[in-house]
C-alpha cells in the first residue's frame, strides 16, 4: 500500500467515524435501546481511534516501506470493517451471531498496533 492512500483511506474513515456519531447522537438517540446506542457508539469511537491510526501507518509507510508498516495498515483496515462494521450492524439489526465477528476484528486492530509498533525495525519488505 503506498503511504498517500492510507492516508486518505484514514482520512475518510475519519470523516465516516464523525458521521456515524452524530448520526447515532441525533438521529438513533430516539430509535435504539440504551445498549443498541451505546454499541453503535463503541463502533464509532474505535472507527475513529483507527482512522488515526491509519493516518500514523501512513506516516511510517513514508519513514519506513514496505513490511511492517504496510501490514499495520492493511490491518487496521481489517479490524474497522470486522470490528466497527459488525457493532454498527449489530447495533442496527439486532443480529446477535455479528457480535461473534468483533473480536476478529479487535485482533486486527491488536495486530496493526503491534505491526505499527515493529515498523521502524530494519531487514523485513514483505
Amino acid at each position: 500500500m503506498r503511504a498517500p492512500v492510507v492516508f486518505s483511506i484514514g482520512a475518510l474513515s475519519g470523516l465516516i467515524a464523525v458521521a456515524a456519531g452524530a448520526f447515532g447522537a441525533h438521529a438513533l438517540r430516539a430509535r435504539l435501546d440504551p445498549g443498541a446506542l451505546a454499541t453503535f457508539e463503541t463502533a464509532a469511537r474505535y472507527q475513529m481511534y483507527h482512522a488515526l491510526g491509519l493516518i500514523a501507518a501512513a506516516w511510517a509507510l513514508q519513514r519506513w516501506p514496505g513490511g511492517w508498516s504496510t501490514w499495520a495498515a492493511r490491518l487496521f483496515v481489517a479490524g474497522t470493517l470486522l470490528f466497527s462494521g459488525s457493532l454498527y450492524l449489530l447495533a442496527l439489526s439486532g443480529t446477535r451471531w455479528l457480535g461473534g465477528i468483533t473480536p476478529l476484528g479487535g485482533a486486527a486492530f491488536l495486530g496493526g498496533w503491534l505491526c505499527l509498533a515493529l515498523a521502524p525495525r530494519a531487514g523485513w519488505s514483505g
